[in-house]
């Protein structure tokens, strides 16, 4: 059995997308407690970095680092469309699969294979090839921080691989890679050599969308260290001190980034149904949403979230009008919030996780659809996009730091599908002043 939630289960399979330079076509893309939320009324000293916080919060620290002061909006989208509003940050999927050598190829020319594929020609499956195999590995991911940076846009980076190279099916079966000790050689090679083309640069860093969830869906007593894994055998330079189970994968992976991107800031996934119980979709007015938020933050804090700088959070990565017409479920949230499920509810949700674990947190992946368009391919209709711009101060109010919008798979809205809605929306938060943290 796996999780009812298609929208975070069933994402897009990147190797599916075709890749040119930069511009990955639309659609493609394809997740124990800490001390409560400092005060907000005033500079409140912080033992972890010496410091006082600018505004007394952990969302004005995080921004501040950042160097914004409201909170900032971003999608995944082509390069006309980042230039066509004044969006703080461009994310990109790390997905499909990884190369077969023990460590990270060094020519895309000649003896590199992903899959048993050659990478000549640009035409394997792993990311570190997907430019012209003339150009040095990583390429791919050294140009995208480049043209980000270039567009005054913060590098957002999600880092998807460890089902796609798997070679197994979603889920439970998965799992079972984290104990294969060739494998996640190679797979924590991966990562390391991600983490170098990032190298100096402040960039947002994601790892790995709905793995964590999984391992708390399926762990027999409810903790990652139940769950195996070979990670000081298939990584002894940087893992050898870390416990060999998904506590010691997750803090690994995140010391990694410390270690070869040190300005990067690292978040790890929070799903809401991560506890067998989808409280995006709850209909239950008495069920426990904060409480039910407090296991999956838990969890992370077991996988070394304290050490991380923010969680992500998510709504779905399909439109509600794709779900409504081709999958006859209703995923719809009440703009009115008054009927289960409703938008206030996913908000108590995302603060209670963030308070429990004292990081902000990031709405990732939100759907791009709105009620102008017809309900077809590329068109479907939302009221995510609408509602976050016009409620900002709600996802503040929820210790939110921003929100991304992308496609989670072909057929659904897009940035470059949408009537310009998204781009409209952004050019009016930002001549509005847009919305400052902690409100």
């Amino acid at each position: 059995m796996t999780p009812m939630r298609t929208s975070s289960i069933s994402r897009q399979k990147p190797w599916l997308c075709l890749v040119l330079g930069l511009v990955v076509l639309a659609g493609c893309s394809d997740p124990g407690p800490t001390e409560p939320h400092p005060s907000t009324d005033g500079g409140t000293e912080n033992p972890t970095d010496g410091g006082t916080q600018p505004s007394g919060c952990m969302e004005s620290r995080f921004l501040s680092q950042l160097g914004k002061d409201r909170l900032i909006v971003g999608a995944q989208m082509e390069d006309a469309t980042a230039k066509a509003a004044p969006f703080d940050l461009r994310y990109l999927y790390v997905a499909a699969g990884i190369f077969d050598s023990k460590d990270a190829c060094t020519s895309c020319a000649s003896g590199c294979t992903a899959a048993g594929t050659s990478c000549a020609g640009g035409a394997c499956g792993w990311w570190g090839c997907w430019q012209w195999d003339q150009d040095p590995p990583g390429a791919y991911v050294r140009d995208f921080i480049k043209t980000a940076r270039g567009n005054h846009q913060i590098p957002f980076i999600t880092y998807y691989e460890e089902f796609q190279a798997s070679g197994y099916t979603e889920g439970q079966a998965q799992l079972a890679a984290l104990n294969d000790v060739n494998f996640l050689r190679r797979y924590l090679a991966d990562w390391r050599f991600l983490l170098k083309q990032v190298g100096s640069e402040q960039v947002l860093l994601q790892i790995e969308p709905d793995l964590w969830a999984y391992l708390q869906f399926f762990s027999p007593d409810g903790t990652p260290r139940a769950m195996p894994a070979q990670v000081a055998a298939a990584n002894p330079t940087d893992c050898a001190s870390h416990e060999n189970n998904a506590a010691g994968l997750s803090k690994c992976m995140i010391a990694m980034a410390r270690k070869y991107a040190p300005n990067a800031k690292v978040g790890l996934h929070a799903s809401a149904w991560a506890t067998k119980v989808d409280v995006s979709i709850n209909t239950n007015a008495s069920f426990n949403v904060a409480g039910e938020a407090n296991k999956v933050a838990d969890f992370l804090s077991q996988l070394g979230a304290t050490e991380m700088d923010f969680v992500t959070v998510e709504a779905s990565d399909r439109d509600a009008g794709w779900y409504e017409k081709q999958q006859g479920k209703a995923t719809w949230w009440d703009t009115n919030n008054t009927k289960l499920p409703h938008f206030r509810q996913a908000f108590t949700w995302a603060k209670a996780v963030s308070e429990r674990l004292n990081k902000p947190n990031f709405w990732w992946q939100l759907p791009l659809g709105n009620m102008s368009l017809n309900n077809t391919d590329n068109h479907w209709r939302d009221n995510r996009v609408d509602y976050f711009f016009a409620h900002a101060d709600e996802v503040a109010a929820a210790h939110g730091v921003g929100f991304a919008f992308g496609a989670g798979a072909l057929g659904q809205t897009t940035p470059e599908t949408d009537n310009g809605n998204l781009a409209k929306k952004v050019n009016a938060y930002k001549v509005a002043g847009g919305q400052r943290p902690c409100p």
